[in-house]
């Protein structure tokens, strides 16, 4: 993968970093490909797609406030519902059209966020293994968000980066191999244990952020006008085949690519298959 040089923009709780690359195609619509991570992950999760794209679109791709090269307070809350609202400022500066958004894990309810707000700029969205609902009634989901972002979760992700070093693996297929170059864009990016309180405050938001999960999903139907994209890692442990289920009888109109081999980070593990479903 190609370094590239970012950006920073200053935001309430320190300075994010971001990528703004390539150039916009020759019919002058000014296309735009907005990435959006989610946990443990970085804009880094996206710089082999964006590689491939960035000679036909102009791409951007943030990193959230404790994660990547984004600074990484330690008196901040973390919350999702923040994450929105500091990658909103950024998109809202950078005034961007005809936008395809590309979301994954909890890059999905923080970009939709942003959809939702202004469905005017969105051209394409393309959904990977994420969710837009409360799932405070799942006992599936209420065991992971305790464990993780509960006492044992806290101590072992700020003293091991459990997150990083165990739960990416959990998650991922068999498509790609996890090698340790790939792995390394997760667990890197962490090195000083006071600097790992994303990594749990977004599982604890699983249900701790049900009342934003709901304002959000009680307003889909804005996301009905958008050509829609659902592209699925099918060995997903977090996002399962019944998640996917869900947005395909919400959205019926949207195309629906699933991913046999394939786990939770669609993006490094199926990036060829991506960049299609972007480009198309």
């Amino acid at each position: 993968m190609i370094a590239l040089a970012k950006k920073e923009f200053d935001v309430t709780a320190g300075t994010m970093t971001y990528i703004d690359t390539g150039s916009a195609p020759s019919n002058g619509l000014d296309e735009t490909v907005v990435f959006v991570h989610g946990n443990p992950a970085s804009s880094a999760e996206f710089m082999p797609a964006i590689d491939q794209l960035k000679d036909r679109y102009r791409c951007v791709a943030v990193d959230h406030i404790g994660f990547g090269d984004s600074d990484k307070p330690t008196n901040w809350d973390y919350l999702p519902k923040s994450h929105a609202s500091n990658l909103a400022a950024l998109l809202d500066e950078l005034k961007l059209k005809n936008v395809t958004l590309v979301v994954g894990d909890w890059g999905g309810p923080i970009g939709m966020s942003w959809a939702l707000d202004n469905p005017g700029n969105i051209n394409h969205l393309v959904i990977t293994n994420t969710w837009l609902w409360p799932v405070n009634r799942s006992l599936y989901y209420q065991g992971f968000s305790k464990a993780m972002g509960g006492a044992f979760g806290r101590y072992m992700i700020r003293n091991h980066n459990l997150f990083a070093e165990r739960v990416v693996k959990s998650a991922w297929g068999k498509a790609t191999p996890l090698t340790p170059e790939l792995h390394k864009l997760f667990t890197d990016v962490h090195p000083i244990k006071d600097q790992r309180k994303g990594m749990w405050v977004f599982p604890a938001e699983i249900t701790g952020s049900t009342d934003w999960l709901d304002g959000l999903w009680r307003r889909r139907e804005t996301l009905r006008q958008f050509d829609m994209s659902l592209l699925w890692g099918m060995q997903d442990v977090a996002f399962r085949p019944d998640v996917l289920k869900r947005w395909t009888g919400e959205f019926p109109h949207a195309s629906a690519i699933r991913l046999d081999d394939v786990g939770h980070f669609v993006a490094l593990e199926a990036t060829d298959q991506l960049v299609k479903t972007i480009s198309r």
